[in-house]
């Protein structure tokens, strides 16, 4: 370890992002990006941004791109907040919202970035275990808290709560934020973005890596109480005033405004996701239900890091989680195109053959 290092460096454990493998021609499974292209007309919007003004700084505010967001939600611009992808949205909301003196609360199976906005920003934090059956139970969340953080769905699981469970959370947690984290739920869950007017403790976060398939442009977004975005904002002035350039702002805002091919992609996923979890479910696989664009399944017979190797063998890159122990078995594959799917069930069938 370094001599130089601070402290602060030395106690962390950085999240491990999924491979970026750089070999031709792999089924790549294992990062939950979308298989489809960005609208055309954000690629257009992109097109035109080259030119001299890029000498320029952008828009500090993005209010352009936060108007456009606005519109697509019937909100008004105060109550969005816009960042360098939804992980930098998130990390601002871990230090300007859920530092307090009581733990904040997220489940023991979930996004793996949680914990290391705590140890970044020395925030108490306890996980809630999942249920049996891999479920977020609303009732182990009605105690005091310095706020409350869980995926809708759930990563890794791909597992939806209900709106109106998460309306009870939100009845019963006036006094702290509850973030929900809406990276995939264009692709079956219900958003809770409609309940923003009525709590003012509820941030929603989105991102456009996933069914708008931008995940190379890095844009992310907060939905929210004019408050809750405003702190949002003083953390983020205090440690870049200029988080998305002119490209960034131009795309995200032509993507959000063609509500068409988000639901023509979406749509797409979604059948392909269908017919995955049945074949899955056809080799001895047991597949919890997914409104994601991603499958968590796990063999009766078959261990689960030797399943991801011998498909790594074979060309194709699914993800597993050795930690916690009870989803080791499990694997987390990506909803790639109908020929990508089907070259997984080829592989895995010749396996357990």
């Amino acid at each position: 370890m370094n001599r130089y290092w601070s402290s602060v460096a030395k106690g962390l454990r950085p999240y491990v992002p999924g491979e970026q493998p750089k070999l031709a021609g792999l089924v790549k499974l294992n990062t939950n990006e979308c298989p489809y292209g960005p609208s055309p007309a954000a690629l257009e919007a992109l097109r035109i941004e080259v030119g001299d003004t890029l000498r320029l700084y952008p828009d500090p505010n993005c209010d352009s791109l936060r108007q456009a967001i606005a519109a697509c939600y019937g909100l008004t611009p105060e109550r969005v907040f816009v960042g360098n992808g939804s992980d930098e949205v998130l990390a601002h909301a871990f230090l300007a919202l859920l530092k307090h003196e009581q733990a904040v609360l997220f489940p023991d199976i979930t996004y793996s970035f949680y914990p290391v906005y705590c140890g970044l920003y020395g925030i108490e934090y306890r996980q809630v275990p999942l249920t049996e059956s891999f479920e977020i139970r609303v009732d182990d969340y009605l105690a005091p808290n310095g706020g409350i953080i869980f995926p809708n769905p759930n990563a890794p699981t791909g597992r939806p709560l209900a709106l109106s469970e998460i309306e009870r959370l939100l009845r019963a947690n006036a006094e702290s934020v509850v973030v929900v984290d809406e990276a995939y739920v264009d692709f079956g869950a219900e958003s809770a973005v409609g309940l923003i007017e009525r709590y003012p403790q509820l941030l929603v976060v989105h991102t456009l890596s996933k069914s708008r398939s931008l995940a190379g442009l890095r844009v992310g977004y907060a939905l929210g109480d004019a408050g809750l975005i405003e702190a949002l904002r003083r953390v983020k002035d205090s440690f870049n005033s200029y988080p998305l350039d002119r490209f960034a702002q131009a795309g995200a805002a032509a993507a959000v405004t063609d509500r068409a091919y988000l639901e023509q992609t979406c749509a797409k996923v979604i059948a392909t996701r269908t017919r995955l979890a049945d074949e899955l479910g056809s080799l001895g696989f047991e597949v919890l239900p997914s409104a994601a664009n991603f499958v968590f399944a796990r063999h009766g017979r078959r261990d689960g890091a030797e399943l991801a190797a011998s498909l790594r063998e074979r060309g194709i890159i699914v993800r597993r989680f050795d930690q916690p122990a009870r989803i080791a078995q499990f694997l987390r594959i990506t909803v790639g195109t109908d020929a990508q799917c089907a070259a997984l069930i080829a592989a895995l069938s010749a396996i357990l053959a």
